[in-house]
């Protein structure tokens, strides 16, 4: 299973900025390793982020995202307290989920 998440939740009025650090190599299939095989492709396809359980952002990613990918985004209506989560699966069935608080 892949490292945990490093997720920053802070309230910023009405709404809470959600920053989001994942660990995955993401191989686009493309490059060669040093015997000149081809390295598989292994990246993430599908990211849901929930506020206290209920899905608030969804995506499709593919392989032309980066190493340890980034993200930032904002929820409307979260408060200090509130659970956000975010799920992530890859293409090889893998899945990873973590959690923070909004403070």
């Amino acid at each position: 299973m892949a490292d945990p998440m490093r997720i920053r939740a802070q309230s910023a009025g009405a709404n809470a900025t959600v920053r989001v650090l994942m660990s995955h190599e993401m191989e686009t299939g493309q490059r060669k390793d040093a015997a000149g095989k081809t390295i598989p492709a292994w990246h993430i396809t599908d990211i849901t982020v929930s506020h206290n359980g209920k899905p608030v952002m969804t995506a499709e990613w593919g392989p032309a995202v980066s190493k340890n990918p980034f993200m930032q985004l904002t929820v409307k209506g979260a408060k200090a307290g509130d659970k956000i989560s975010v799920n992530w699966k890859d293409n090889r069935g893998d899945t990873r989920t973590d959690e923070a608080t909004v403070s």
